[in-house]
């Protein structure tokens, strides 16, 4: 549960479920350029996360039918990161969050997973849309948390709207902005610093 500590290794871990993780410009690995992660779990076995902001041309419709229509536009695949690519998870917003729906699994807020072998038909009247991901993004026992403090993620709050903009493309630099002061201004900077 967001904001109760766990003891992990001797130190206090809280929860950053329902957080965003942004990519830092010191961050190398290529996986993760320029991207913001939110993390659907994160807990004393690791963290999982979906980044979203890396949209494929794949219509949701050709890959799981139905599902398709419940989609917000871009109504495609999400590639979620780069762990079992063959997978998919599916985040969801719900119209009425304190309503308990069958097959969705709250993340934070109106936010969450919902199980995909569910008859979409069954959701529909409960959400007010869906984005699916092709494959996740995994840390293990303390890798996160080691990745935090090296400088290669920035960890901020999220907003219900984030998983489902219409501009993916633009949310790195969106969410950046809005932090204000010395964070606005890393959303200026050049994607290849040596090409400046």
């Amino acid at each position: 549960m967001y904001g109760e500590g766990q003891a992990i290794g001797g130190r206090s871990m809280e929860s950053m479920t329902g957080r965003l993780l942004v990519a830092t410009p010191a961050l190398k690995d290529p996986n993760f350029d320029r991207t913001v992660v939110l993390l659907v779990a994160h807990e004393s076995g690791g963290a999982l996360g979906v980044v979203l902001n890396r949209a494929t041309e794949v219509p949701v419709s050709e890959v799981l039918g139905e599902w398709g229509t419940l989609a917000r536009d871009p109504a495609v695949l999400f590639e979620g990161g780069p762990v079992q690519p063959e997978s998919a998870i599916c985040l969801a917003r719900m119209r009425n969050p304190v309503h308990r729906v069958k097959g969705f699994h709250q993340v934070s807020g109106s936010i969450g997973t919902v199980d995909l072998s569910v008859d979409p038909d069954r959701l529909r009247d409960s959400l007010t849309g869906i984005r699916v991901f092709a494959g996740y993004s995994g840390w293990s026992p303390g890798q996160l948390e080691e990745e935090i403090s090296g400088g290669s993620w920035f960890v901020l709050d999220a907003l219900p709207g984030d998983a489902f903009v219409d501009r993916p493309d633009d949310l790195w630099p969106m969410v950046l902005r809005r932090q204000g002061g010395m964070m606005a201004a890393v959303a200026h900077f050049p994607p290849d610093v040596a090409l400046n």
